[in-house]
């Protein structure tokens, strides 16, 4: 049973929220899942004894948030290469999809950390989407598609 750590950040719930499907996703297919907040993850050693990581965050101004780049830079320093990864986002607005955080940290974690990212690429869903079970369903999924490559 592999271990995986769903380090997210959240402002209004929603990130949180895809996290925890994710994670249950994650558990479905057979996986130990850990969730963090990106507050809690203070030094790489942090981030250590895990097989698969999974970072999200929402979308900030068609961007990722300046302090999850500040947490990306110094994961890119706890020794991640080779590991599976997958990246996440959420977004307040459907006119942002073209410039979701998703894509970005997914970017960082396959080209910078040299991470083996999922097949599905960067996962990306409008908050509204949430409201319903098709919103979990996604998160779920991409969970399982996580807990497929170990």
């Amino acid at each position: 049973m592999a271990k995986v750590l769903i380090v997210y950040m959240s402002r209004g719930g929603t990130t949180e929220q895809m996290a925890g499907f994710i994670a249950e996703g994650v558990r479905v297919s057979g996986h130990d899942a850990y969730l963090k907040k990106m507050a809690e993850i203070r030094a790489e050693r942090d981030l250590d004894g895990f097989d698969a990581y999974v970072f999200g965050c929402p979308t900030d101004h068609l961007d990722m948030p300046q302090a999850f780049k500040e947490f990306l830079a110094n994961a890119s320093k706890a020794g991640l290469k080779g590991k599976v990864g997958g990246a996440f986002s959420s977004r307040s607005h459907p006119s942002s999809e073209d410039g979701s955080a998703a894509g970005l940290v997914f970017e960082v974690m396959e080209s910078t950390i040299g991470m083996r990212m999922s097949n599905l690429g960067p996962f990306d869903l409008e908050g509204k989407v949430m409201e319903g079970p098709e919103g979990m369903r996604a998160c779920q999924e991409y969970g399982k598609a996580i807990g497929a490559m170990l």
